[in-house]
């Protein structure tokens, strides 16, 4: 089956080749980051945030996929439990 490929894109069988080096930083620096973080203290911080989410909730949801984590991770000893419920014509 030629051109078959895997969850990766690539064919099975196949190593990686290119791509980031492991460890390279991310695209944006540093000094972008610490520029972003200084206008949001300059325009009011956490009391500038809650306006936005009030005032463009959109947006302030967008910001906030960005910022919170992909996997949300519980404690071994205290696991996560999932209730599901479907209910019928009430």
């Amino acid at each position: 089956m030629a051109g078959v490929k895997g969850k990766s894109g690539r064919k099975p069988g196949t190593r990686k080749t290119g791509g980031r080096v492991k460890g390279t930083p991310n695209k944006i620096p540093q000094e972008l980051k610490e520029m972003i973080l200084t206008a949001l203290g300059n325009k009011g911080g956490v009391d500038y945030l809650e306006r936005q989410a009030d005032e463009n909730p959109q947006s302030f949801m967008g910001l906030l996929g960005k910022v919170l984590p992909m996997t949300v991770q519980g404690d071994k000893d205290n696991p996560l439990e999932t209730i599901v419920r479907i209910t019928w014509g009430e």
